[in-house]
């Protein structure tokens, strides 16, 4: 069913992007387009970079921000091509990601990991500690997978393949096969500590693994799309994957040395690591969000 009145459009907007957007101001925000490779385009404006593969078939989009954001990236799509918008595949569920699902999902199918669904459909708290009511029904994913699953579009096949409990447990990684290209989701920070969100079923240990697993599949040459962060490539991904091995092994030596999370802390990391923590998690988050992680999985 096709909604009509604007008004109630917007009300279901707010549910789904309200709680985490709150202090932003969007009129400000530009979304700007940038060419990746083959079909592909990397949409940046405020949140999860967005994937675009534009083509014969029409449009999908990987990812859709928020949803005030919604008009201006229709327009900037519209300036790709006149083709429609058929697809929205989410990375995972945080509203960064999939505040535009309430928007897009009226006229186009929205394709997502099973617990991405299962999230969006609850009630949640975000970081601030603030209730985030459960998505409406044109917000929710109508295909779901569990493992992978396949839209063959635009000339090629477009993989989303489940990478589980690493930044939550609803991950997806894209992979367009024939333009080289693969958008991770936020499985990768490009240049930034990362996010590992705990509560939605996260781990800092399953994320060093998913990012080494796909290491193994993405082709040496390809372009990738980061959640957050530059277009890279797979030697950006690689020093991020070194990144995470070097930073957990530094507190899980700590903390099985006796130390506590206060003295980790004030230790830090190596100096080279200085800049990474200038990102959305600083140093001493990044420090925490192990420990917990650590301390979680070893049941302390």
């Amino acid at each position: 069913m096709r909604i009509k009145s604007t008004t109630v459009l917007f009300i279901l907007c707010l549910f789904a992007s309200l709680a985490f957007a709150q202090g932003q101001d969007f009129s400000k925000v530009q979304i700007k387009t940038t060419k990746v490779a083959g079909n592909v385009y990397m949409l940046e404006g405020s949140g999860g970079n967005i994937g675009v593969s534009v083509g014969p078939d029409g449009i999908l989009i990987v990812d859709d921000q928020y949803a005030p954001l919604a008009d201006k990236i229709k327009a900037a799509l519209k300036e790709l091509g006149q083709g429609k918008l058929k697809f929205v595949i989410n990375t995972h569920w945080h509203g960064d990601h999939t505040g535009g699902n309430p928007v897009f999902g009226v006229d186009s199918t929205i394709v997502a990991h099973t617990n991405v669904r299962k999230r969006l459909g609850m009630e949640s708290t975000n970081r601030a500690g603030q209730k985030v009511p459960a998505a409406p029904k044109e917000a929710l994913p109508v295909i779901t997978f569990d493992e992978s699953l396949s839209v063959h579009f635009n000339g090629e096949e477009i993989k989303a393949v489940h990478y589980p409990n690493g930044h939550t447990d609803g991950d997806g990684v894209i992979f367009f096969t024939q333009s080289n290209v693969v958008h991770m989701g936020d499985d990768f920070f490009a240049g930034m500590f990362p996010f590992v969100d705990l509560s939605s079923g996260g781990s800092v240990e399953g994320l060093v693994r998913n990012v080494g697993n796909a290491l193994a599949k993405i082709p040496a040459d390809a372009k990738i799309i980061p959640g957050h962060g530059p277009i890279s490539t797979v030697e950006d991904l690689k020093a991020y994957h070194q990144m995470l091995l070097e930073t957990v092994d530094v507190v899980r030596k700590q903390m099985k040395s006796g130390k506590s999370l206060d003295d980790i802390k004030s230790a830090g990391f190596p100096a080279k690591y200085d800049s990474w923590g200038k990102g959305f998690i600083n140093t001493p988050t990044w420090i925490e969000t192990i420990h917990k992680s650590l301390s979680k999985s070893s049941g302390n």
